[in-house]
């Protein structure tokens, strides 16, 4: 057994990679939650620093802007460093700029703006290796057939974010103020960084791996050794040959003109900007929707926008389980991801009926219906998982989420000024709807066949 990877243990069969999928699940229903604290806190702190739905607006695009420059040199420092140191530091920092953005109470109302602005950035940019870290890690753990699920699964806690924490974030908004939003999310995070240290590895790695589930993941098309050939170069292999395997192991900055000019790959970046609009849409302007358009107290529109957000849960779960689910009945990935990703964004239109009813919960239930749809359309980082190059897997998905999150920025500052131009957020629904049609239109006729891609 001399050759049997550091950290695998006999042949009894376990179930290792559930607990890390379970792990993502947790780590991004945080990173979810502290993108949603300005949201939560956005009614009571407009009116303290007197902010307009275009300041808002603006407020709400600061993470957008540094998530997005971010993400080429996460995905990069990822595939340079590796998954788990990279991300450990990623959730310590962005928690550590969280709780920093509560004390901006303290200071005068101008200074407050500005610091606000460049904390909202902070967090932006050390959260930029998260996604891709995700796409990473469930490359490197889970097999094709299971990709789907697992990648639905981490995705899925966006909306279990809004299940778990808004009504969290508004009572305590209501009960303490809106500075204690940042405070206890920002301590939830870097209790979270201290628990990834201690609980993932890569499989190689892992204490507590089987031979017999190592076997499986690898058989089925995992790259479960993406974090090793640069740690046992180092340790095993004499100095000249570990430089040299180190430095092949550098991501080439000329890989992303490869990236760039897949046609398949474009269309995915596409339509995840499209996808990536309705997130924006729910995660920034929704609470302050039922506030001001539906006439909901603070504390309410926490509660109640739990309901749309469980639907989204619901939808991104049974998303990766279908998609895996025609795989293992013989259909080819492309109609496995296709299918649910065009069905999804499809039922997410339905929020444009909201405009033409006046009951607020008939407004739940419809978005509701529509964040479900958006939720079983969310495939995107199971595409990823599937089609990036395995030497440049961090970068492959920081180009992805690049794309996709410059709706963080272009979202909200959009829906700012339809609202401060026409009084009300009937446009700004047509807008977000708009979106998912692009969307479908891009993976039906841009995308082709979703294949791994091979650099040259």
């Amino acid at each position: 057994m001399a050759n049997v990877a550091q950290g695998v243990t006999a042949a009894r069969k376990t179930h290792i990679r559930y607990g890390i999928v379970a792990m993502l699940f947790f780590v991004t229903a945080v990173n979810y939650a502290d993108r949603a604290t300005l949201s939560m806190a956005g009614t009571s702190m407009s009116k303290d620093l007197g902010l307009d739905a275009v300041a808002m607006g603006f407020i709400f695009s600061a993470f957008g802007w540094s998530y997005v420059l971010g993400q080429l040199p996460g995905g990069w420092l990822l595939d340079r460093f590796g998954s788990k140191r990279v991300y450990a530091a990623s959730i310590f920092i962005w928690s550590l700029f969280t709780v920093m953005q509560g004390t901006v109470t303290y200071l005068s109302v101008s200074i407050a703006v500005t610091t606000l602005f460049a904390l909202r950035f902070l967090v932006g940019l050390s959260e930029a290796p998260s996604f891709p870290a995700n796409g990473r890690i469930v490359a490197s753990w889970f097999p094709a057939a299971e990709r789907g699920t697992a990648s639905a699964i981490f995705n899925s806690a966006q909306y279990f974010a809004t299940v778990l924490f808004a009504p969290i974030m508004g009572w305590v908004t209501h009960r303490f103020g809106w500075p204690y939003v940042f405070y206890f999310m920002g301590a939830v995070g870097i209790v979270t960084s201290l628990v990834w240290m201690k609980t993932v590895y890569s499989p190689k790695d892992h204490p507590r791996i089987s031979r017999a589930e190592l076997d499986h993941i690898k058989e089925g098309g995992a790259l479960i050794d993406m974090d090793g050939p640069k740690k046992r170069a180092a340790v095993n292999e004499p100095a000249a040959v570990a430089s040299t395997q180190a430095a092949n192991d550098v991501p080439k900055w000329s890989s992303v003109k490869q990236l760039l000019s897949n046609r398949m790959l474009l269309g995915v970046y596409i339509a995840q900007y499209c996808i990536t609009t309705l997130t924006y849409f729910f995660l920034t302007w929704f609470p302050v929707y039922l506030v001001k358009e539906r006439g909901m107290s603070i504390l309410n529109a926490g509660f109640v926008a739990a309901l749309p957000a469980v639907c989204g849960f619901i939808g991104g779960v049974l998303g990766g389980i279908f998609s895996d689910f025609l795989i293992r009945k013989g259909c080819s990935l492309t109609v496995a991801r296709k299918v649910p990703i065009v069905v999804g964004m499809l039922l997410s239109t339905s929020m444009i009926a909201c405009n033409y009813v006046d009951s607020s919960a008939v407004v739940v239930a419809i978005m509701a219906f529509a964040f479900f749809g958006k939720g079983l359309g969310a495939l995107g980082w199971a595409v990823v998982a599937d089609t990036s190059p395995k030497q440049i897997a961090g970068l492959s998905g920081g180009m992805f989420n690049m794309f996709g999150n410059v709706a963080a920025i272009t979202t909200p500052i959009i829906i700012g000024y339809i609202v401060k131009a026409t009084g009300s957020f009937s446009g700004a629904l047509v807008f977000v709807a708009c979106n998912a049609l692009i969307a479908i239109v891009s993976y039906l006729v841009i995308v082709g066949e979703i294949k791994r891609v091979e650099l040259k």
